[in-house]
């Protein structure tokens, strides 16, 4: 959570043994974006995920993006296809029977709620 923002990221998955994950949230200095991602710093994750979902409390999901492998050494961001999962306003989650288990990083960019003056 930052401020009145939160992010949760949920899932199921087997195998891989001490992998280290990460999760950064921010908040733009306007206050108008909100950012949430989570990743493997090592690149691609050995684990068979089943499921997955990331939700946002607070905020609207103006972008997201999935990836199978995430950038190093030199390598690109693998992005998975776009039928394996789907985004909601304040979701994104795997697609049943579309996802092929693999996750190493999720990338979020909100709007928060602005008031109007």
């Amino acid at each position: 959570s930052q401020g009145d923002y939160t992010c949760t990221f949920t899932y199921s998955a087997q195998g891989g043994t001490n992998e280290q994950w990460q999760m950064i949230i921010g908040v733009s200095e306007d206050d108008l974006l909100f950012s949430c991602s989570v990743w493997r710093p090592q690149g691609k994750s050995y684990l068979f995920f089943t499921q997955f979902k990331a939700e946002v409390r607070g905020a609207k999901i103006e972008h997201a993006m999935a990836y199978s492998q995430a950038a190093v050494g030199g390598q690109s961001d693998v992005p998975l296809k776009q039928e394996e999962f789907e985004i909601t306003e304040t979701t994104v989650s795997h697609r049943e029977g579309k996802f092929r288990f693999e996750l190493s990083k999720l990338m979020i960019v909100a709007k928060t709620p602005r008031d109007e003056l």
